[in-house]
């Protein structure tokens, strides 16, 4: 099963995440063979904001678990956690973009869906998508919305990735390629 997990700061926890970087990472590196797509979402300044993580785990109680146990969750530097059932449309890894890691702006871009919709669809262009799925109730059955991941020139071209006449409401992220600097 697969899960996207969007744990967003606290204001003022920057600080708070610095110290405990290290510590995030080791708990990133239980699961990296399960991950799909990591990394932070940031402010105009490059301040992060939440972090994300798209990763394929056993059951539901594992991805609550990874969620709530999280160093940063844990010491209360996240405000909000967004974990929901995903499924991946692209069917390939964030590390397989043909894209690369680097060259362009990356976004997240949350469709939140209405109260009956019948789910995502494909752009028709989708080479500058990174990750595109449903965002699913618990039981995997119930459409409430879409996450994607886009290389785009800017945060409108971004939120083009989604059909907006689909969505109650459309955020968009900066985003970046998260993991262990090399």
């Amino acid at each position: 099963m697969d899960f996207f997990c969007y744990h967003q700061d606290r204001h003022g926890s920057k600080a708070l995440r610095s110290e405990l970087v290290e510590e995030h990472w080791a708990y990133m590196d239980r699961y990296a063979e399960q991950m799909i797509a990591r990394g932070p979402t940031l402010d105009a300044d490059g301040t992060p904001t939440g972090s994300v993580h798209i990763l394929g785990l056993p059951d539901p109680a594992t991805a609550r678990a990874f969620a709530f146990d999280e160093p940063n969750y844990q010491a209360g530097a996240y405000r909000d956690v967004m974990l929901r059932r995903w499924r991946n449309m692209l069917d390939r890894t964030m590390w397989d973009f043909p894209g690369g890691r680097t060259g362009g702006n990356r976004y997240l871009v949350l469709g939140l869906g209405p109260e009956q919709g019948d789910g995502p669809v494909l752009p028709q262009r989708h080479d500058e998508l990174i990750a595109y799925g449903p965002l699913l109730s618990d039981d995997g059955v119930t459409w409430v919305g879409t996450a994607a991941l886009v290389r785009a020139t800017g945060p409108d071209e971004a939120r083009a990735a989604l059909a907006a006449d689909r969505y109650a409401e459309v955020e968009v992220r900066n985003w970046v390629f998260g993991g262990r600097p090399a």
